[in-house]
């Protein structure tokens, strides 16, 4: 399948994904106004966040060069001492720029 990129083949594409983006948030949204939030809903959802990240990272801590491990090392340890999501990222990002600059 080759989308001609040149010309109307990109604008396309970018429509197209941005109407599936919306239509499996506003599905969320739709199938969930049938479920009650029960404490175990609330439970599941807050898990759920937790194991999407790790299925994020573990590839790249196993497959990653250098830089991922070190920024995945940095915001680990950067998110224990100071417990804030952010500055967290924003170490672990700082991290691998550094490394990869030198």
């Amino acid at each position: 399948m080759n989308i001609d990129t040149a010309g109307l083949g990109t604008l396309g594409v970018i429509l197209a994904m941005a109407l599936v983006t919306l239509a499996t948030r506003w599905g969320g949204v739709f199938v969930m106004s049938f479920v009650p939030i029960s404490y175990r809903v609330k439970q599941f959802i807050n898990a759920m966040s937790g194991s999407v990240l790790v299925a994020i990272l573990a590839p790249m801590a196993l497959n990653g060069d250098n830089g991922a491990r070190l920024a995945l090392l940095t915001t680990a340890i950067t998110m224990l001492v100071v417990k804030k999501p952010l500055p967290a990222i924003a170490a672990g990002v700082l991290a691998a720029a550094m490394f990869r600059q030198l």
